[in-house]
């Protein structure tokens, strides 16, 4: 039976374990960039003109994104992912930026707790460029709110993921 500081130190953040989760967003933000430019270049009709430009710069900001988190798992000793997490695809322009609203709901969550690990390691430089992540993020998620017609999802909540 685990003593309470065994579990403890079983449930602090180590560098493997940020690194690991580092790879997820890593793959999440690989997922952002196919999305974005798929339904970018997929969305028809006058009413998405906007939101498809939109997306086309958030393709852009995700890939700066992605260089990023690469870039912080190789410092912290790790290799950076290839692969990326499945892409969800649909004829109609609303279910794909409800796609996109989803994964940016989600991406929220996961780096607000990225941030918390990170300074539990006192990795304090990659809590500030996570951080600088997430404006953008919640940027993204406020457009596709908007092009939706919906006020911007609470995600301030851990595991309420919209």
């Amino acid at each position: 039976m685990a003593t309470k500081n065994q579990a403890a130190s079983n449930d602090s953040m180590t560098r493997a374990r940020l690194i690991d989760a580092l790879n997820e967003d890593l793959a999440r933000e690989y997922q952002a960039i196919i999305g974005y430019i798929n339904y970018s270049q997929v969305l028809k009709g006058a009413a998405y003109m906007n939101i498809a430009g939109e997306l086309e710069i958030h393709a852009s900001e995700e890939l700066a994104h992605a260089l990023t988190i690469a870039k912080q798992i190789d410092y912290l000793g790790g290799m950076p992912t290839v692969t990326p997490k499945p892409v969800k695809t649909s004829e109609k322009a609303t279910d794909m930026l409800r796609f996109d609203l989803e994964n940016e709901n989600n991406t929220i969550q996961n780096y607000r707790e990225r941030v918390r690990q990170c300074e539990e390691l006192g990795e304090f430089a990659l809590a500030e460029q996570i951080r600088e992540i997430l404006v953008q993020e919640q940027e993204h998620q406020i457009d596709l709110a908007t092009a939706l017609g919906e006020n911007v999802p609470d995600v301030t909540k851990p595991n309420e993921r919209a």
